[in-house]
C-alpha cells in the first residue's frame, strides 16, 4: 500500500528528462484529453516506487490510450488489437523478474479483448493494468463500446446506445484480480498512489482511468465545451464510502440519485499466489 495519502509532485521538466522521448513530441493526444494525465501518474508511481526501467516493459494494444508507451523511454510492445494482456502474459512468464505494465482503453480491453481480458484476470498473473475508459474507440471511427452508457452516442449508434455497458472494475473484481480501482483523471493523487499500490501488490492489478475524449465522444454527446465534459465526469463520480453511507443511511430520495453514479476508489485488495510463481513451484516440485 501507499506509504502516505499524497504524493509530492515531481518537478515536470525533470520528469520529462528521465522519462519520455524526446523525439516523440509533439504527442498526438486532443485537446481537453485525459491521457497525459494518465501518462503523468504512471510515470510519477513509477518514480516514486523506483522501478527500474531496464527491468520494466510496457505493452499496449491498439487505440489512442496505446500509443502512451511510445513516448516512454524503456522497453515496450505495441501489439495488435486487444491482445495486448496476451503478450503481456508471455512476457511475464517468460521472465517473470520484469516489471509488466500495460495501458489498454476500454474497447481495446474488454471489447476486442474480452476474452484475454477475464483468462488474464484468472490466471492472476503479477502485472499492472491501467485501463483507460473513455466511453467509445476513439481512434478507430468513433463506434460505441462495451461501457458507453445508455442513451449515448456513437457512429454505430446514431440514435443512441440500446445496450447495457459492462463496469470492468466490477468484472475485474469478479473474474480474479487481487486488486481493483477506479479513478477519473481530475484527481491526482488518488490514481499516483492507486498505480503505486497496484505495482506492489503481488498479482494482477487492475485500476481503471476515466479519461474524457472531447473528440469522438464528446462533440457526438452535446458537449460543446471541453469544461463540460470534464464536468459532467466530475458529477457522475462518487466515493465507494459515501455510495456505502448513503445506500445505508441516506433518504429515499439520496438513494435514488445513486442510481445516477458512478463508484470510483479502491475495489478490492486480496491476496493470491501469481501464476509464475505458480509454475516455479510446480517446476521445483518435479524437477
Amino acid at each position: 500500500m501507499a506509504d502516505k495519502n499524497e504524493v509530492d509532485v515531481i518537478d515536470g521538466k525533470q520528469l520529462q528528462d528521465k522519462y519520455l522521448r524526446e523525439e516523440m513530441m509533439p504527442h498526438i493526444f486532443c485537446n481537453g484529453c485525459g491521457l497525459g494525465n494518465v501518462l503523468d501518474y504512471v510515470l510519477w508511481a513509477v518514480e516514486k516506487e523506483g522501478l527500474d526501467l531496464d527491468k520494466t516493459v510496457f505493452l499496449s494494444g491498439i487505440g489512442c490510450s496505446s500509443r502512451i508507451p511510445g513516448y516512454i523511454n524503456a522497453d515496450a510492445l505495441h501489439t495488435t488489437h486487444g491482445r495486448a494482456l496476451a503478450f503481456a502474459t508471455g512476457v511475464k512468464m517468460a521472465n517473470p523478474d520484469l516489471n509488466v505494465i500495460v495501458f489498454t482503453g476500454d474497447g481495446d480491453c474488454i471489447g476486442i479483448g474480452g476474452n484475454h481480458f477475464i483468462h488474464a484476470l484468472r490466471r492472476n498473473l503479477d502485472i499492472t493494468v491501467i485501463a483507460v475508459n473513455n466511453y467509445i474507440y476513439g481512434m478507430t471511427g468513433g463506434q460505441v463500446a462495451p461501457t458507453t452508457p445508455e442513451g449515448h452516442i456513437g457512429t454505430t449508434a446514431p440514435y443512441g446506445n440500446i445496450e447495457p455497458p459492462f463496469d470492468m472494475c466490477e468484472m475485474a473484481k469478479a473474474a480474479g484480480a487481487t486488486y481493483v480501482a477506479r479513478w477519473p483523471v481530475f484527481r491526482p493523487h488518488q490514481p499516483i498512489n492507486s498505480i503505486r499500490e497496484g505495482i506492489r501488490n503481488k498479482g494482477l492489478s487492475f485500476i481503471e482511468m476515466m479519461s474524457p475524449c472531447t473528440t469522438a465522444y464528446g462533440r457526438r454527446n452535446r458537449f460543446r465545451k471541453i469544461e463540460d465534459l470534464w464536468a459532467f465526469y466530475e458529477d457522475k463520480t462518487i466515493l465507494i464510502e459515501e455510495y456505502d453511507k448513503i445506500d445505508r443511511f441516506g433518504t429515499e430520495e439520496e438513494k435514488e440519485e445513486l442510481d445516477d453514479k458512478i463508484k470510483i476508489g479502491v475495489f478490492k485488495r486480496s491476496t493470491r499466489k501469481p501464476l509464475e510463481e505458480r509454475y516455479r513451484d510446480l517446476l521445483e516440485e518435479f524437477k
